[in-house]
């Protein structure tokens, strides 16, 4: 395996001496990934940022970078690229003069500073506004400055805290976009900062899911959202149906939980809970089929429907099952929309391994 860009050795953060908001980090960062901290408030992502970035010191262990440690080196000299959800841009400054920055403070040459900030105006799909004022530019013209900023000094490594989180809806999804194929076609390695669940499954080589300063996970997208390994993941990432029950049986694939009212769930025994322990049953509305004409299922159950919410794309029905309301199942509607009321009695259908059971805690 090639030598991590970016290496977190044992880190330990407290502002108060007393209580850690990061514990015992261990990480490696690749080359030329695309990594995202994923977490709630609170949970030690922008921190660990933070620390990296020069503008936090670490309580114990170490930051390497490049093989090189940096504890002490200050965020001037690491030769890292920043971009914040505030900008930050000079208003006094022209767009150009504030991408030139900084290779004005690094004394690089004049003519080389306007063909590089010409080819950053390009990069972001803005070379015609280099001599407005940040004040004129839209806020998703002012966060494309900001990038274009990041990336001018050519560094290996770009840190985006929160950068999309001022955008409105529809801007914030264009930029996802956009920094996704800026990222494929200069492969540098950006670490970024976000709580929002889509916005890491959509740009993200890698994600890192922190709670109260640990990672609970780290993996791909794909698999952090068909497989997560603890219950704080499934339920962080992306939406789930949960169903508490008792393990009555267990085998190396499949276990069988007794819900409180008595129905009986086959489900993936993640933890490998055995007879009598607590769990929880997590399950993805899409994942869940109604009045299923045919296909193998482990679990079949009545429900009754309750509510219809139209989303678009798709319908959210919301149902009562084994003794549980506000059941969500997620129904496509590239055929039209489900033809069901409320009030009407359907069957429920998933499979065991679509089913994945947690201790809970």
């Amino acid at each position: 395996m090639t030598e991590p860009i970016v290496r977190f050795e044992r880190i330990d953060k407290s502002y108060d001496g007393e209580t850690l908001v990061v514990k015992d980090l261990n990480l490696d960062v690749a080359k030329g990934e695309f990594l995202t901290f994923l977490g709630p408030s609170g949970s030690g992502k922008t921190t660990t940022l933070m620390m990296l970035a020069g503008f936090e010191v670490p309580t114990a262990g170490r930051i390497l970078l490049d093989g090189r440690e940096i504890n002490t080196l200050p965020p001037y000299k690491r030769g890292i690229g920043m971009v914040f959800q505030n900008y930050a841009l000079f208003p006094h400054m022209t767009v150009a003069e504030n991408i030139a920055y900084p290779l004005r403070v690094r004394k690089v040459a004049k003519a080389e500073i306007e063909e590089r900030v010409a080819r950053a105006l390009g990069m972001v799909k803005l070379s015609q506004f280099g001599p407005r004022r940040p004040a004129q530019l839209s806020g998703g013209q002012q966060q494309r400055i900001a990038l274009a900023r990041a990336l001018v000094f050519e560094p290996a490594l770009v840190l985006l805290d929160e950068p999309l989180g001022a955008l409105d809806k529809q801007l914030r999804e264009q930029m996802q976009y956009e920094l996704k194929q800026l990222h494929e076609e200069l492969r540098v390695t950006m670490i970024y900062v976000t709580h929002d669940q889509a916005e890491a499954l959509t740009m993200s080589d890698r994600i890192a899911v922190f709670s109260a300063g640990v990672i609970r996970q780290l993996a791909a997208p794909a698999e952090l959202y068909d497989r997560p390994r603890n219950a704080f993941v499934a339920h962080f990432v992306g939406e789930n149906n949960r169903l508490p029950g008792v393990v009555e049986t267990l085998t190396a694939d499949r276990c069988v939980v007794r819900l409180a009212e008595g129905s009986r769930v086959a489900a993936f025994p993640v933890d490998g809970s055995g007879p009598g322990a607590q769990v929880l049953l997590s399950l993805r509305p899409e994942r869940v089929s109604i009045n299923p004409a045919e296909g193998r299922f482990d679990n079949s159950f009545p429900a009754r429907v309750d509510t219809l919410i139209y989303l678009g794309d798709a319908t959210r029905v919301v149902l009562s099952v084994c003794g549980q309301s506000d059941f969500i199942a997620k129904v496509p509607n590239g055929s039209g929309i489900p033809p069901y009321v409320r009030g009407d009695t359907v069957r429920l259908a998933w499979r065991a391994e679509d089913c994945r059971a947690f201790q809970e805690g």
